[in-house]
């Protein structure tokens, strides 16, 4: 056991660095980024830019440098000075890459215009990167500088602001989309083809054909609008707090940040998440129920008379929850990562939001933060799903 964990350390260290650079690489493809707005601003009559403040802006973002320098800085670190050994500046005259490349509107295919690199202006040495911002690298859980959203604080304050929302909505979701999925497959499996199998399997498909943000807006036009129009008790239709006092028709007056207040914004995108969840895990559970209950075991405990609730809870239910493991453990990341769509429509202030806001507002430091771990988590969750094998099926074991 202890050389397989090993051996999955080392493949998970890959595969997480393989997951950066490549992310890293697209999001230097993405058009646009932090200096589009100024560039917009430069071509306008009122707000004229000089090519100096455009450089030095360029130089302050380190878009000015090559993108695996850039890269190598963010992940492992920027030195807060020149490396000196016996008195003598170590690399300080080797050239690391390219500095300043030129960059020149080019017209495409299509007619239109825009800015690509056809040069490089000189190389980039060492002793050339003094002086700028410092930063002790990815590895070492430093994520940068926000660009935009909390512009030159730190990443990490602006998750870790944001992480609590994230947890408490996902948490809750998936534990109730496991309490209440989980026994409808069971039953729809053992009541096969009966009234309950029906309605299950068409809540089922629907829920799972339609995108959460229908139900979302679905339900802030009913429970929002709707029931606030008709004088009748409704819910908030976003936020996780309110800013003040409100009063609800007979719920009464309701406290600004209150439990309750906090409550009555959970409901909403709590359930459209349920929903979502409800309407594939228990499909998935019934599924492998159905095909675990034609096995020979079960028919052998059947024909030892056992009860039949023991025969589907102790022999048949632990087997077809062994692939149902893997999707549970892979909600891991997403506790993390947190619901990106749900979070939007609900303009729900948790890290689905912020990783919203970071792509609309070109903020990489902050979509890279969340990709990184997002990736690691990913990883680690596969891990702990092999693990999670052994203990529900004797059969697996790793050596």
């Amino acid at each position: 056991m202890s050389a397989y964990i090993v051996r999955r350390l080392i493949q998970a260290v890959i595969v997480i660095f393989v997951a950066s650079v490549v992310t890293y690489g697209l999001l230097l493809k993405v058009p646009g980024g932090p200096l589009s707005s100024i560039m917009q601003a430069q071509q306008s009559d009122k707000n004229r830019i000089t090519s100096e403040d455009f450089n030095r802006m360029r130089a302050w973002y380190e878009l000015d440098l090559d993108g695996p320098i850039r890269f190598t800085r963010w992940l492992l670190g920027v030195p807060r000075g020149p490396i000196v050994i016996g008195g003598t500046e170590l690399f300080a005259n080797t050239p690391i890459g390219c500095f300043a490349p030129v960059e020149r509107e080019v017209q495409r295919k299509d007619g239109s215009y825009t800015i690509a690199q056809v040069g490089c202006d000189k190389l980039v040495y060492l002793r050339d990167l003094a002086g700028r911002r410092t930063s002790r690298g990815l590895l070492l859980g430093d994520f940068g500088s926000s660009w935009q959203i909390l512009r030159e604080r730190p990443v990490s304050i602006l998750l870790a602001s944001r992480l609590p929302f994230t947890l408490q909505l996902m948490f809750t979701s998936t534990m109730l989309a496991i309490l209440i999925g989980i026994p409808i497959g069971i039953y729809a499996a053992v009541k096969q083809y009966s009234r309950f199998d029906y309605a299950a399997t068409t809540f089922a498909f629907f829920g799972a054909s339609m995108p959460t943000y229908f139900f979302g807006i679905v339900f802030i036009l009913i429970f929002a609008v709707g029931l606030k129009y008709a004088g009748l008790p409704y819910l908030p239709p976003g936020n996780a707090v309110s800013v003040k006092d409100y009063v609800i028709p007979l719920l009464g007056r309701i406290g600004a940040a209150s439990a309750s207040d906090r409550l009555l914004h959970m409901i909403m995108p709590v359930t459209v998440l349920v929903i979502f969840n409800v309407a594939q895990w228990s499909r998935f559970v019934r599924s492998s129920m159905l095909e675990v209950m034609r096995q020979d075991y079960v028919r052998t405990a059947r024909a030892k008379g056992l009860i039949e609730r023991i025969v589907i809870m102790r022999h048949a239910l632990r087997n077809a929850l062994i692939p149902f493991v893997t999707i549970v453990v892979l909600q891991i990341p997403g506790l993390f990562a947190g619901a990106i769509i749900t979070e939007t429509v609900f303009n729900w202030p948790g890290l689905g939001r912020l990783y919203f806001d970071g792509l609309g507002r070109s903020d990489w430091p902050v979509v890279m933060a969340l990709f990184f771990i997002t990736a690691i988590l990913t990883v680690f969750a596969t891990l702990i799903a092999d693990l999670l094998y052994t203990v529900l099926d004797p059969r697996i074991r790793f050596s």
